[in-house]
């Protein structure tokens, strides 16, 4: 008979439990509970449980529900999207104990592998918004946003805090789930926020700061320089949410005057699991490491002269002065930080760009087969999410649920989809015939990227070396044997 699964926890045996309850004084552990829970409170008959089962059992039993779902493919965007997870990667990191048992960083000499992995995730967010100063991930992007608003706010100066400056204004176009998380962390800081139309926002005197997306929920890339111009001259900061992917081929946020830059890495690898766990970022210039939130990597010298990776201005964090600290969340999802740096490593800059363009190509392309057939798009300029006005939206949501896609659809009737690193010629062809378009793949466009991105991204070596699997595995090795977990 194997064990249940109960035996298997990594906890205290049954010695153990007996030499623990004779230093208490108590015979057993009932008697120990019946002393320490308030009798008002404890059951008064043990939960009615089923019997035990194997872990095998369980999976088993897990397997066969999970095999009710109807496996769509979702085109629904928001922040998650498709997205082709390295095996080498998951089975390497994502699915390696030796990795995923490890503890926050903070005793450097045992973890100089996961350091140097999370100084690659530092230098991709570097390297694709264009600033110098990244931390080494965020929980996820909304309270990125959330801490980049907190952030602003800290860094107001004497006559903006004597002014009573609170008012963060937020774009309209912003990610619902990202603004839910602005509206509760501002209540408790004290902090107005202004949502509405960037384009017509004009500055009050109360308002310390402004929150972007880009690109913008409903697809659109705009150019923002005039109006962090204008921010600036109204003595403002300018935080944008970002699409990663699509700083590979748009513009940096540092280039358009964006002064902080927040938002997720899922698309660098990280399946979406039911709407997360993702890795969060965020990004600045050097101006601002003292509030930047989260923890910093940083390359420093032993005594020896050897190099080694250590955690930075770690007074800024909760485990040093919780009172005074940039940040009180902790949870980084470093292991996810870890894997995305990889995904770049993996596939270096000529990689990510692509996958951007694939997503970009199949997003223009279709938006041109949508024309054709009469339908009216949003916007012109867009990454890959197209936004449809006046169709059918219920007829369209059937044909598209029998296709088995999901899109997303507002509440004053468009509709949206978002392309991906997944998309190709057959996906196409299958949602042209969900709207009616002519049979045939769509052509990728040719014509110039708006806001096209001038500067290069991922130029150091670790992201132009490790590109066969061979390569990639041993350098992942070469990592975890540098670190001490559970393994």
């Amino acid at each position: 008979m194997p064990l249940n699964f109960v035996d298997r926890h990594n906890g205290p045996r049954e010695a153990e439990q007996k030499e623990m309850l004779k230093a208490l004084g108590c015979s057993s552990l009932d008697e120990l509970i019946s002393q320490t829970v308030p009798q008002d409170i404890m059951l008064k008959e043990p939960l009615a449980l089923d019997k035990a089962v194997s872990e095998y059992e369980y999976i088993a039993a897990l397997k066969k529900t999970a095999a009710l779902n109807k496996n769509f493919r979702s085109l629904i965007g928001m922040g998650f999207y498709g997205t082709a997870s390295p095996a080498v990667i998951m089975r390497n990191i994502f699915e390696n104990p030796s990795w995923y048992t490890s503890y926050t960083p903070y005793q450097a000499e045992i973890s100089q592998g996961r350091l140097e992995a999370l100084v690659n995730f530092q230098t991709m967010i570097a390297s694709l918004t264009g600033f110098n100063l990244a931390n080494c991930s965020m929980l996820d992007d909304a309270t990125a946003a959330a801490e980049a608003m907190r952030m602003m706010f800290e860094l107001r100066s004497r006559d903006a805090v004597k002014a009573g400056k609170n008012v963060v204004f937020v774009d309209e176009k912003i990610f619902p789930q990202v603004l839910s998380v602005l509206k509760t962390r501002a209540g408790g800081l004290g902090i107005e926020i202004r949502l509405g139309d960037w384009k017509k926002y004009e500055f009050e005197e109360k308002c310390y700061g402004a929150i972007l997306q880009y690109p913008a929920a409903d697809g659109e890339v705009c150019d923002y320089s005039a109006f962090c111009a204008k921010a600036h001259a109204a003595g403002a900061l300018v935080a944008a949410e970002c699409d990663l992917l699509a700083l590979a081929i748009l513009k940096e946020p540092a280039a358009w005057g964006c002064d902080i830059v927040c938002g997720s890495a899922q698309r660098f690898g990280l399946p979406m699991g039911f709407g997360g766990p993702v890795a969060g970022f965020m990004a600045c210039s050097d101006q601002y490491k003292r509030n930047l939130p989260g923890r910093i990597i940083g390359i420093s010298v032993d005594r020896l002269g050897n190099k080694g990776y250590r955690l930075a201005l770690q007074t800024r964090e909760q485990h040093i002065k919780r009172e005074r600290a940039t940040s009180n969340i902790c949870t980084a999802t470093a292991l996810l930080a870890s894997m995305t740096g990889m995904f770049a490593v993996w596939h270096g800059p000529k990689g990510i760009t692509e996958i951007a363009m694939n997503a970009y190509g199949y997003a223009h392309a279709f938006a041109g087969k949508l024309k054709e057939a009469g339908y009216k798009l949003s916007n012109e300029n867009f990454f890959d999410t197209i936004e449809i006005v006046g169709a059918d939206v219920e007829k369209i949501r059937a044909k598209a649920l029998a296709a088995g896609f999901n899109f997303f659809y507002t509440a004053d009737g468009k509709i949206r989809i978002s392309f991906d690193e997944l998309s190709n010629c057959a996906e196409a062809k299958a949602l042209g015939e969900v709207f009616g378009c002519k049979e045939g793949c769509p052509a990728k466009p040719e014509g110039p990227v708006f806001m096209k991105r001038e500067t290069p991204i991922l130029t150091q070596k670790v992201f132009n070396t490790y590109h066969s699997e061979t390569e990639m595995m041993r350098y992942i090795k070469k990592l975890e044997r540098k670190d001490v977990s559970l393994t």
